[in-house]
């Protein structure tokens, strides 16, 4: 198993734009550290194909870029970092004067000694980046050589590209499964938390699910790999099918900082996913457990997973905020093994419980005969589940999932699905539905009645 913070080293250095060589190659290098079980390809999405009410945006190449002075000392160099030069500036060749220039340059005051990254992906524009103390030095009263040698690519070979990774359930019984997508970003060039970090979780995740599949009957877990915003919104708009699968996702970003993990929980606020993870998060970090609603932590792809005509709820993880964003400053100095491998760890176990869950109702009439039928508890061994067994017998009506079952008797999760399993075994109980297909239906039975109305 590969080291999560080598991959992210090896996707920092990478150009990585919207649409350019460098988020290729990232998503060549995120196919090599899948397991073989993660069944991987890569879409591409041809430039100003319309995709919902967006358009997909260009290939952007930069052959040089560099500010010099008119006697030819070199001041900014797109070679030395490429967060010298703003994303998708359009070609220049001029000399100019001071106040020409001034506006074209951008700076951190925050973190003077760092360069900062902007980009202008959809508009037309041309900019340099450099640290506050470079400019600070720059005479004003010359003129300046500004050079980008970049180029537009519209042909069918430069279309925006996304990778896609699919982990079956153990007998998986056919193309028509619920499904969860985990997602994150392999855009921002020479960045490392935002988002190679992110990446690297997921990669993360993607091993363990392998290693230990799904029982049968679970969701298809889903990873995209993607520009921001604008490549899960490629993806979904020519995966219309999915949409009506997608049951839950969770977008992943800026894992690898040493702050603490900080769930931002879904629009719905209070779906299973939503008390799934707070659940999850609250046994794992009790009190340094930090939450907050829907795109008031950190805003990213779950307004697409999440958005209009989408609706699923989506979660996202990270370690926001972090002082380097943006910056030079975030590179891999900043990244942690173990902060990676631990945000891997929490979603995994999320994804697990989501996945796994379901409805249970009662077959039987009147109390068990537990000792007959071989489930009862030994109170010596087992006080825990013994004093909740009445609680889970009473819970079996069909209106309340396995994890909700768990949460009411005070039992984990996995204790309380073992034995719920037990009675399915031996045909007490039957899975009418996972919850989350129960509260699309009360969704969808709300909407029909307030159009009626």
């Amino acid at each position: 198993m590969t080291a999560l913070k080598q991959i992210v080293e090896e996707l920092f250095p990478l150009h990585r734009t919207l649409v350019s060589d460098g988020t290729d190659r990232a998503l060549e290098i995120v196919g090599s550290h899948l397991p073989d079980a993660a069944v991987y390809g890569i879409e591409r999405f041809p430039p100003g194909a319309p995709v919902w009410t967006w358009r997909v945006p260009e290939r952007w190449t930069v052959h040089e870029a560099y500010l010099e002075t008119e006697d030819g000392r070199r001041v900014i160099d797109f070679a030395e970092n490429p967060l010298h030069l703003v994303s998708y500036s359009e070609p220049i060749d001029s000399l100019v004067t001071w106040e020409e220039l001034e506006p074209h340059l951008h700076y951190s005051a925050d973190r003077p000694r760092a360069i900062p990254w902007e980009f202008r992906y959809y508009e037309r524009s041309w900019g340099f980046c450099l640290p506050k103390h470079l400019f600070d030095e720059l005479p004003r009263g010359i003129r300046y050589r500004a050079v980008i040698r970049s180029e537009f690519g519209d042909g069918v070979a430069d279309g925006l590209a996304v990778g896609c990774a699919t982990l079956e359930p153990e007998g998986n019984a056919g193309t028509e499964l619920p499904e969860v997508l985990l997602c994150a970003h392999v855009c921002h060039p020479a960045q490392a938390n935002d988002d190679a970090s992110g990446v690297a979780s997921l990669i993360g995740v993607a091993e363990r699910l392998a290693a230990r599949p799904l029982p049968a009957g679970s969701m298809r877990v889903r990873l995209l790999f993607c520009p921001e915003t604008i490549g899960s919104i490629c993806y979904l708009s020519h995966h219309e099918d999915l949409v009506e699968r997608l049951r839950g996702g969770l977008f992943c970003e800026m894992t690898g900082n040493d702050n603490t993990l900080v769930l931002q929980r879904s629009l719905q606020n209070d779906h299973t996913l939503d008390r799934i993870a707070i659940h999850v998060m609250t046994r794992r970090f009790g009190d340094r457990f930090r939450q907050g609603a829907f795109r008031r932590v950190i805003v990213n792809d779950e307004m697409v997973i999440n958005g209009p005509g989408v609706g699923a709820p989506c979660l996202s993880l990270s370690r926001w905020p972090y002082a380097e964003y943006h910056t030079s400053d975030d590179n891999p100095s900043i990244i942690g093994e173990e902060q990676l491998a631990e945000a891997a760890d929490v979603i995994e176990e999320i994804v697990r419980i989501f996945a796994t869950d379901y409805v249970p109702r009662r077959t039987f009439r009147g109390p068990l005969f537990l000792s007959g039928l071989g489930l009862w508890v030994d109170w010596r061994t087992d006080p825990e589940l013994n004093l909740a067994l009445d609680t889970v017998m009473l819970s079996l009506e069909g209106e309340h999932s396995v994890f909700d079952i768990a949460s009411q008797s005070g039992l984990d999760y996995w204790t309380t699905r073992h034995y719920v399993d037990r009675l399915r075994e031996r045909g007490l109980v039957n899975a009418i539905g996972s919850v989350t297909s129960r509260e699309r239906d009360r969704a969808n039975a709300v909407l029909a009645m307030e159009k009626s109305c």
